[in-house]
Formats: structure tokens, C-alpha cells, sequence
């Protein structure tokens, strides 16, 4: 069954490589849809695909990478619309 979800990633989050290590998570997990940073500090994410994957993806933005300091996460699901060939980093 397929999921997608809309993140809203808060905390230390940007400057940490963190779209760029969404991006391999995602490819690895074979999760499609986009990551980009906010202009408000944010890191936005909206994913698609099997659902335990995407759920894989959301778990991981949790922490982040190593360098990051996640304080929050607002996760939103949406009508899954297979709209993404593959993962992107939007800049």
C-alpha cells in the first residue's frame, strides 16, 4: 500500500547536510518526492511510496544526521499521487 506524507522538520536542521542525507535515505528506501529548506530555518519533505518505507524516511528525520538538532517534526499525510519519479533536492 503506498503513503505519502508532508514534513515540517524544525531545530538546528539547515547548514548539517540534512537534504543532502535525505535524499540518499529516500534513494536507498526508494521513497520519491522532494527536500528543501525553508526560508523560516525549516526543512520541508514530502514523500511517496510503500507506506512501511515512508514511514522508514519519517523515523530517520527524527534525529537526522549527525550534526543536526531536531527539535520538531510535523508530519501531515496526504492522499498518496504518485506524482514523483524519483527523490530531489529543490533549491
Amino acid at each position: 500500500m503506498n503513503k505519502r506524507i508532508h514534513l515540517l522538520v524544525s531545530g538546528r536542521v539547515q547548514g548539517v547536510c540534512f537534504r543532502a542525507e535525505t535524499k540518499i535515505r529516500a534513494s536507498i528506501l526508494g521513497v520519491r518526492g522532494f527536500v528543501k529548506n525553508l526560508e523560516n530555518g525549516q526543512v520541508e519533505i514530502v514523500a511517496e511510496g510503500e507506506r512501511l518505507k515512508v514511514d522508514k524516511l519519517a523515523q530517520w528525520a527524527k534525529k537526522g544526521p549527525a550534526l543536526a538538532k531536531v527539535t520538531s517534526v510535523q508530519i501531515l499525510e496526504q492522499e498518496y499521487a504518485g506524482e514523483y519519479k524519483k527523490f530531489s533536492i529543490i533549491y
